[in-house]
């Protein structure tokens, strides 16, 4: 008599008699229809629980799951590290993880949209604009404009794109408390626009630590599924915060890590979503330094290689602010002079 417990394995299966068990090969018919795995919800071994947790911690589709790390996975569920690798493995195996052809990217990149400030001259800087699906840092020393071309931008975004900008509404993750409303209101006017509307149509959060600002950056996403047309993210500043608790040189690796981890959260949403992200950098004096500008940028090595432009902004003569492009892919090293003035950034 043959019991009705089947233990599969492989191509062979193990059938329990009143002998033993018996090794048989599968027939054809016996095998059954594999299920095709397109969500978080498919995976096998992942409970209501376990899914509830993983989607708290931000991993709400395959890609989220495939690109993760066994770790991170054990972070946010408490599971076992091998069932985290093998939720991996399978969410990677039902994704299309392929390489993509450069006349794909180019397709792709038609979509892409320019964000005007209102300066020809930082425009033409920019390459026509602010770009989504990159990453823009600007740097530079207190009052030389970094905050100030944030409320133009998340002002401008709101305007049509034949009218230099996205159509969209602005995320303005604040942690230095520079957001100021009446400044929105003003640029709302000079660009036609209703200031009360506007204002509706900017997201202010403000970031009390490092670890609320990283969640309010993953967050985003959330706001994007509730039907907001999300173009543009603004976190001024990104280094606030790390710079005042990671203090010391051992606690360096730990900083650096925790910003590489922000910055990578914030190109995700950038390219997955075509928002133009915008970060205000604070800087340093290189004491060591006797000859040139001893400016340099907090962050080091992990901001620059996550940023997609840079810019280095300083004071310049009667009241005018100066632009450098440090870096660009696309765009030679120049400078733009430009003013702050009531109705927002304008030529010198």
């Amino acid at each position: 008599m043959t019991n009705k417990k089947y233990i599969e394995e492989e191509q062979t299966i193990q059938i329990e008699t009143s002998e033993g068990m018996v090794e048989v090969m599968k027939k054809p018919d016996m095998e059954e229809p594999k299920k095709k795995i397109t969500s978080v919800q498919d995976l096998p071994g992942v409970g209501p629980a376990s899914i509830e947790k993983l989607a708290a911690a931000g991993f709400h589709d395959l890609m989220s799951i495939a690109v993760a790390t066994p770790g991170e996975i054990v972070g946010a569920t408490e599971m076992s590290e091998a069932t985290a690798k093998k939720i991996i493995a399978i969410a990677r195996a039902n994704l299309e993880m392929e390489f993509t052809s450069g006349e794909e990217i180019l397709k792709k990149r038609e979509k892409m949209l320019k964000i005007t400030c209102g300066s020809v001259e930082l425009d033409k800087l920019m390459g026509g604009g602010f770009e989504t699906g990159a990453i823009t840092e600007a740097y530079g020393q207190y009052g030389s404009g970094k905050s100030q071309i944030a409320h133009t931008l998340a002002v401008r975004v709101q305007l049509p794109p034949d009218k230099g900008g996205a159509g969209g509404t602005a995320v303005y993750i604040d942690t230095e408390g520079t957001f100021r409303p009446e400044r929105i209101v003003q640029m709302a006017k000079a660009c036609g626009l209703d200031p009360q509307e506007a204002l509706k149509n900017i997201k202010i959060a403000k970031a009390f630590n490092s670890d609320h600002q990283m969640l309010l950056a993953e967050k985003v996403e959330d706001l994007i599924k509730q039907g907001f047309n999300v173009k543009l993210v603004i976190v001024d500043s990104l280094t606030a915060h790390f710079r005042a608790e990671f203090i010391g040189r051992g606690t360096l690796a730990d900083r650096q890590q925790r910003i590489n981890k922000h910055m990578h959260a914030l190109m995700k949403i950038a390219d997955k979503y075509n928002i133009a992200v915008y970060v205000t950098n604070q800087v340093m004096a290189k004491p060591d330094q006797f000859f040139g500008d001893p400016t340099e940028a907090i962050g080091g090595h992990i901001v620059a290689h996550n940023s997609t432009y840079r810019l280095y902004l300083r004071r310049g003569k009667k009241g005018t602010r100066v632009a450098k492009m440090v870096d660009a892919p696309n765009m030679p090293e120049a400078e733009a002079i430009f003013q702050v003035t009531e109705d927002g950034i304008k030529d010198a």
